[in-house]
């Protein structure tokens, strides 16, 4: 590496720290510190350099998903799904050892189809689920590591917001995308739910034990109201797998299903409509704004050379593939405790994925792995943001909602390791699309 290469490394980091730290947004630090790198370090007209790359980057057609998914989950969320889920799932779920503990993973999973949102999931899962729980008699402990674990599962599980915005950075189809996330959240899924039956099987304290009888009448009869979702779901999952439908065409069915089941269970007000609406715009608005920040900024240090450069340099030191990846999930682990998962994915986008790509790996592999790292990020003890979002529910001391969670936050190590060995488990799914 050049020392001119370094000088401009070493500025755009610095005024990068600067910008991020002072408490500026996002997507305003990606602008400045693109402006700066191009009016110092380049003789490219800014103001025409800005317009072009904002441009391209939000006239992807791609995009037009965005907003529709998100509104989509809006709706449901305002349409009582977290009652739904937990009435529907509990009697399914409790002849399993650890019983309602697997309503936190289930109920994340299903919501997380919807929202696409870790925080969100875990909060919205988590103010039913928990006080049921305690009044209840499970181990308090376990209820909540299980729920901040779960609520991750909003990154990974399609539709999912974060897999877009990874989807338009790396140039990698949105579908499959969708689909490689669906056997890795699964196995995610099924990681959380062994170590709840391990745990209540090595202790009977963590649950009690007297299983309530159900008829199978009674089951269906609860689980009425969770049947619509779980087929809106699986359609919308479904219409991209079998080629009925694009991301696009599914997200705005998703969007009209999502109404019609709001209107049934007589949820859809004017007031309902209005807020679910304008909370998808500011939120779709934020991640545009971010996009158009971290294109801006993808110009700028292209015209810089630090991206080749860096590759080169990371090139030259003879990395084993595995040791990058080892390296990169350390990074963005760390990453993940102070950056939202969104941010940092735009953020650091332009440098890694060409060292991903020199090192061999499938960049939609790459992207599901990426994921799950920003997914481990989010419970990491003691700073991720999830944590926070639990001891906000909970009142319980960081450290204490850390400890809970950390059994969880192996588990979601364990799983990068899987699909690390097995990369077949993501994209298996999504090579399957070339035989329909």
């Amino acid at each position: 590496m050049t020392p001119e290469i370094a000088q401009i490394a070493l500025t755009m980091l610095l005024f990068m720290f600067l910008f991020l730290g002072s408490g500026l947004w996002i997507a305003l630090s990606l602008l400045g510190i693109g402006w700066i790198g191009l009016f110092f370090f380049s003789s490219v007209p800014v103001e025409k350099a800005m317009a072009t790359s904002i441009w391209q980057t939000n006239a992807s057609w791609t995009l037009a998903a965005l907003p529709l998914f998100i509104w989509m989950g809006e709706l449901l969320f305002r349409a009582r799904l977290s009652e739904t889920l937990f009435q529907g799932l509990s009697p399914w779920l409790a002849w399993l050892p650890g019983r309602l503990l697997h309503v936190n993973v289930a109920g994340c999973g299903i919501f997380a189809a919807v929202c696409g949102s870790s925080a969100a999931t875990a909060a919205t899962i988590g103010r039913m689920s928990l006080p049921e729980l305690d009044a209840r008699g499970y181990n308090q402990r376990i209820s909540i590591g299980s729920l901040a674990g779960s609520g991750t599962l909003g990154l990974l599980i399609p539709p999912s917001i974060i897999m877009i915005v990874y989807g338009v950075s790396a140039d990698v189809s949105i579908v499959r995308l969708f689909l490689a996330g669906v056997f890795p959240g699964l196995m995610v899924m099924g990681l959380f739910m062994s170590y709840i039956v391990v745990a209540s099987l090595i202790n009977r304290d963590v649950a009690p034990q007297e299983i309530e009888r159900m008829p199978i009448v009674e089951r269906i009869r609860r689980s009425r109201g969770l049947i619509p979702v779980v087929v809106l779901i699986g359609g919308v999952i479904g219409s991209i797998y079998g080629g009925i439908a694009t991301a696009i065409e599914a997200a705005a069915g998703g969007v009209i299903g999502a109404l019609v089941l709001s209107a049934f269970n007589r949820s859809l007000t004017f007031s309902m409509f209005r807020d679910s609406l304008l909370a998808a715009t500011r939120l779709s608005c934020m991640i545009f704004l971010i996009l158009s920040g971290a294109a801006f900024l993808t110009t700028s240090l292209a015209y810089s050379g630090l991206p080749a450069a860096i590759a080169s340099w990371v090139a030259s030191l003879n990395l084993h593939p595995y040791a990058l990846m080892a390296a990169l999930c350390v990074l963005y682990v760390i990453l993940g405790c102070f950056i939202e998962g969104i941010s940092m994915i735009v953020l650091t986008a332009t440098v890694v994925l060409p060292l991903v790509t020199q090192a061999g790996f499938d960049l939609l592999w790459f992207g599901v792995f990426i994921i799950m790292v920003v997914e481990t990020a989010q419970i990491t003890p003691p700073l991720g943001f999830n944590l926070f979002v639990i001891q906000g529910l909970t009142g319980q001391n960081i450290f204490k909602v850390a400890g809970a969670t950390l059994p969880f936050f192996f588990l979601l190590l364990v799983g990068i390791v899987i699909i690390t060995i097995f990369p077949e488990i993501v994209t298996w799914l999504p090579s399957t699309l070339d035989h329909v």
